[in-house]
């Protein structure tokens, strides 16, 4: 019978790559552009799609293989072929078909489940599992993995793994069973989660998870969500400090709990880096006491935080990525440019750290920009900020005022992928090419994610932000 040989096709210049996952076996019926095979570089991973439609008879690779454009991948029957090879009729009669092979199709049960993250809200989530094949008669199917074995790839004791490695496959199998792929530990070369890790989690928290919790029940309390125990971090001390001295306890406000636990999750969650550069504001800083002067009886106090905004609306309309968002619905695969300018800043209260949000700010000048921020700050103050007032933001400025500090390392306020913190300027002396002379000098600390943005576009963003400072008339251009 002549079969059809699925190649690599072409990969690009990428030769002896390795086979990191088998997606099919054999017997399996295949569609076209079906994944065979993933194959993984060093830099990237692809799947292998299947030329023609029909049933896979053999693989010609096993994992671990080097692959290469025209490496033969599987031995494929077409339908064409499977049925011009049907057995000749013997004795006049017709020979007894051959029983195609079963293409099983899992049903799915809907089951409640725990949230298995430290994060995730205390309600049930509803997440689609697949049931239990039905048995076959030709062949014995594998055993399931046991529920220890599968409770081990969701043991939250264990160390984290890094970044979640999977193939598109997998992730869109992860998405649609709403499985975190960054709890489910892999099992695959190099430790890429595959089809089945992804399946044994999922058993691991409707067997073994209520199993664990109502052991967890009878064991010795266990610690403080935020201690690091979820990191695989050793326990956070306990120590009786009354024993060296007196002492007095005072419950955390409703706002630092709140933003404390968002803190916790973006510095963890989040490769943040900061650049640190000055901005040379002493012509703006002229101009704002100026302003200030002319507009003594309006009411409306000029800050440098109000440039900052406008000029950080120019900044982020150049680079455009840094007012983006990842898309987190899609595993964090894409960008979400948005298409408006809305700056958040931060405001220090008696009850801890809040951010009301200047909306459209690019469609606002100066003076009311300035006006803004002191209604929301007030307000901010005396606690009577509405859930609007706080959200919507795409950039965050974190500035310190005139409280001193020369630079910092802001946390990034998910979901945006970059935060300016700004101390108090001060003067320097400065080189002009001739002498030295006294410039009004203001410390610029620029947190961005690493995963959206790289080291020469955050340098970049600096420069341009603070060349704006410098001369305020290139908002302009």
């Amino acid at each position: 019978m002549a079969l059809v040989e699925v190649k690599v096709p072409d990969i690009g210049d990428f030769k002896d790559v390795a086979v990191i996952e088998l997606l099919v076996k054999p017997g399996d019926a295949v569609q076209v552009d079906q994944s065979l095979i993933t194959v993984e570089s060093d830099k990237a991973s692809m799947e292998i799609p299947s030329s023609h439609a029909g049933v896979v008879r053999e693989l010609k690779v096993q994992l671990g293989d080097k692959v290469s454009e025209g490496s033969v991948v599987a031995l494929l029957e077409t339908e064409a072929q499977a049925s011009a090879a049907a057995p000749a009729s013997v004795g006049g009669q017709p020979a007894p078909a051959a029983p195609a092979p079963a293409v099983v199709t899992p049903q799915v049960a809907v089951a409640p489940v725990l949230p298995v993250s430290a994060s995730a809200p205390a309600s049930l989530a509803t997440v689609a599992v697949p049931a239990p094949p039905p048995p076959a008669t030709a062949a014995v199917p594998a055993a399931a993995p046991s529920v220890p074995a599968a409770a081990a790839a969701h043991d939250p004791t264990r160390p984290p793994l890094g970044l979640p490695h999977a193939s598109p496959s997998v992730r869109k199998v992860a998405r649609e069973l709403g499985v975190p792929l960054a709890e489910v530990r892999g099992t695959g070369p190099k430790g890429r989660i595959t089809l089945e890790d992804v399946q044994a989690f999922t058993r691991a928290v409707m067997a073994g998870e209520v199993q664990t919790r109502a052991q967890a029940a009878k064991a010795p309390a266990a610690p403080a969500a935020g201690d690091g125990a979820a990191l695989g971090l050793i326990p956070w001390p306990t120590v009786d400090f009354a024993k060296f001295g007196p002492i007095e306890r005072r419950e955390l406000s409703r706002i630092k709990k709140i933003s404390g636990a968002n803190l916790m999750r973006n510095a963890a969650m989040i490769p943040a880096v900061t650049n640190h550069d000055d901005a040379d504001v002493t012509e703006l800083e002229a101009f704002r006491v100026q302003l200030n002067e002319e507009h003594a009886k309006s009411g409306v106090k000029v800050t440098m935080l109000a440039f900052l905004v406008k000029a950080c609306v120019a900044a982020l309309q150049k680079f455009p990525e840094f007012n983006s968002s990842l898309d987190m619905a899609s595993g964090g695969d894409a960008l979400i440019y948005k298409r408006y300018w809305n700056i958040g800043f931060a405001a220090d209260t008696p009850n801890g750290l809040v951010v009301p949000v200047i909306k459209s700010a690019d469609q606002k000048g100066i003076l009311q920009i300035s006006r803004e921020m002191a209604e929301l700050a007030a307000k901010a103050r005396e606690g009577k900020l509405a859930p609007a007032d706080m959200s919507g933001a795409t950039f965050t400025i974190s500035s310190l005022g005139g409280i001193g500090g020369r630079y910092f390392t802001p946390i990034i306020n998910a979901p945006e992928v970059a935060i300016l913190g700004v101390c108090k300027s001060r003067w320097e002396p400065v080189w002009n090419g001739k002498e030295f002379t006294p410039r009004l000098m203001l410390p610029l600390s620029l947190t961005w994610d690493h995963r959206v943005i790289d080291g020469a576009a955050a340098a970049r963003f600096n420069a341009y932000l603070a060349q704006l400072l410098a001369d305020f008339r290139r908002i302009l251009l």
